[in-house]
Formats: structure tokens, sequence, C-alpha cells
């Protein structure tokens, strides 16, 4: 077998606690700090006063950019010093002062996926779950429990109520106020934040509108129709599209209602009265 021909590099102002694992490729730069339980995967970039403590793992080709705090005591008042941890997946850029909080009770992690972009001064609080390829912009702050799912867009400076969770493909507008579940494919904007439609855009980009000749886009419209604008209640309307034979689009946008709905969830956002 060749030998690698990755170097790890560590500035000389760096902190790294000798237990810390830093795979081939790492490269820690001017003051960051990483404690003894960290691990960093191959190819990774840890920028100048990036802060890693606490139990995390992070997988290869992140970019971590100066600044971020990374695997911190979670903000709970809860928290008693419990064994939690952040996981993060490959492919991610953490951009300038992002902040990840570790979970609060023993045993629970905060998870980002992979190929995520985490714009400056974001905030992911305490055992969250997002997913991959999301895009959260600048100054959001989502809340301890939130969960995102992939591909989801959350325009700048808003916030995002603990215990919600945001779809796949879901796009939130900057400065909106976002305290109920978003479905999936959903456009939201408003404050308080109000469902506007489906995101046709988000759609076409992901190949769902052109999926079987373009009828799942048209049976995403239909079941929009039926669902926001039709004169039966929530739990009405999904029940009539359960009478229907949904495709695996449709069926995620009914099933995620429906548990949005159940009891101890937050509920769906309502949408915008025409």
């Amino acid at each position: 077998m060749a030998p690698s021909t990755l170097a790890t590099k560590i500035h000389p102002t760096a902190v790294v606690d000798p237990a810390a694992r830093l795979a081939e490729g790492v490269n820690v730069g001017p003051f960051a700090v990483i404690g003894p339980e960290v691990s960093v995967g191959v190819g990774s970039v840890i920028g100048p006063h990036v802060v890693i403590d606490g139990r995390v793992s992070i997988g290869s080709d992140n970019h971590i950019f100066p600044g971020a705090c990374i695997g911190l005591e979670p903000q709970d008042l809860k928290y008693a010093g419990d064994d939690t941890e952040v996981v993060i997946g490959d492919g991610n850029r953490i951009r300038e002062y992002v902040t990840i909080n570790r979970a609060t009770a023993s045993g629970e992690r905060t998870v980002l996926g992979h190929h995520n972009l985490l714009m400056a001064y974001s905030h992911i609080g305490h055992n969250c779950r997002l997913g991959d390829r999301i895009v959260i912009a600048n100054g959001v702050a989502v809340a301890g429990h939130v969960d995102i799912d992939d591909r989801a867009v959350i325009g700048g400076v808003l916030g995002i109520h603990q215990f919600v969770h945001i779809g796949s493909l879901a796009m939130v507008g900057g400065m909106s106020r976002i305290d109920r579940d978003i479905p999936p494919y959903a456009i939201v904007e408003g404050h308080p934040g109000r469902l506007r439609g489906l995101n046709l855009i988000g759609l076409r980009r992901s190949g769902l509108a052109d999926a079987n000749d373009g009828a799942v886009m048209k049976e995403l419209q239909l079941l929009w129709k039926l669902i926001y604008r039709s004169e039966f209640p929530l739990s009405e309307a999904l029940a009539q599209a359960r009478l229907q034979q949904l495709s695996a689009p449709a069926e995620k946008l009914v099933a995620f209602l429906e548990n949005s709905c159940k009891q101890g969830r937050r509920g769906p956002l309502p949408a915008q009265r025409q």
C-alpha cells in the first residue's frame, strides 16, 4: 500500500489536547482550541480561534471558519453535566461564529448531517437534528429539539421555536417567526410565519417537478389545494387525502401533517388566507 500524502497540520499557537483524534490531512489554524473528546475526519479544516470541546465527532472534508464554537454545554437550565455529544457528518461548511451545542440528557445527541451550509452567527441548539444539504442563512437562532429535514432553506435573521419540525425542501423567508411545524415542499414567510404555497423552484431543482412526466407535481398541487384551499378542516382534508393512492412525495406530505397534529406536537403553521 502506498504511503499517504496527506499531512496533518497544527498551527503552533493552537491548543490541541493530546487525546484528541485528528485524521490525515486535518488543518488546525491559529489559536484554535480542541478538547480531549474530539475526533476530526480526513481533510477537515479547523479555522483560527475555533473552539471544539466536549464529546464531538466531526466527519471528513468539513470547513469550520474562524470563531465557531462546537460542542460546548447546552444553554439549558436542566443540564446537569451529563455525557452528551455532537455528531457532524461530511462536507459541511460552518461559517464564522456559528455555535452548535451538545445535547442535554445522558446519551443524547445534537446531529448535523452532510453537505450543509451554516452561515455566520447562526446557532444550533441542544438536541437538534439536521439532515443533509440544508442552507441556514446568517443570524438564524435554532432552539433546542428542532428537526430540519434534507434540503430545507432557512432565510436569515429569524428564530425557530423549540420542538419545531421543518420538512424537506421547505423554504423559509428571512425575518419570519417560526413557532410551529413547516410541512415539506412549503414556502413560509411572515411574522407570524404563514404558509404561502408550494416551493415550486425547489421542487424543480430537486427533480420532483419532472418525476413521472410531471404527474408528481400535479398531484402535490392538487393535494395542497385540498388541504389548504378547500372548505375542509385540516383533519378532514387529510382523511380525504388518505382515500387516494399517494405517490411517495405526497405520502411524505400527508404523513408529516398527520404527525404534526398529534398530541404533544406544536402543530403545523396555518396557511395565509387568500
